[in-house]
This record gives structure tokens, sequence and C-alpha cells, in this order.
């Protein structure tokens, strides 16, 4: 599982109506502060965004553990993967 991937479920899955737009990578803390604008609002048609993580429960040690646990699941099913391909 790519940090792309770990990174968009792991937001879903602890706050699903996020708006945000990712630059990079997120692998760690600095990434997760300096490489997404977080969609704050609009302006007519214009969106509004800001650097600065508007939502408290969102943090990066709690986003971490999110993709640490996906992770650990991903890589707990390799044996089906794996299986599913020889059938």
């Amino acid at each position: 599982m790519d940090n792309v991937e770990k990174f968009w479920t792991a937001i879903r899955i602890l706050k699903s109506d996020v708006e945000c737009t990712v630059n990079g990578n997120i692998e760690t803390e600095d990434d997760y502060n300096n490489n997404i604008l977080w969609k704050t609002g609009t302006d007519g048609e214009t969106s509004i965004s800001t650097k600065t993580n508007p939502h408290p429960e969102l943090t990066w040690e709690k986003v971490n553990a999110e993709m640490t646990r996906l992770q650990a699941e991903y890589d707990s099913l390799a044996y089906a993967r794996k299986r599913a391909i020889v059938y």
C-alpha cells in the first residue's frame, strides 16, 4: 500500500468530510505540516485554502497512527492476495 493511498484512507476514516490538496508525499510530520492545503470555504467559485490545519481532530499523530494501522492490516492480508493469484 503506498503512502498516498494510506494518507487519503486515514483522512477519510478520521474525518470523512475534509477537503484538502496534497503537494507531494506525506511521510513525516514536516510533510504533513507543509505539503497540505486545507480547504476552509469558498468565495463564489474560488476555493479558500490555508496551510494551517483547521481540524484539531486531525493531528499528525492520529493520521500517522491510522496510516500505520492500515499498513499493518494490508500486510496481514498478503497471504490472501498471493493465494488469489494462484487460483
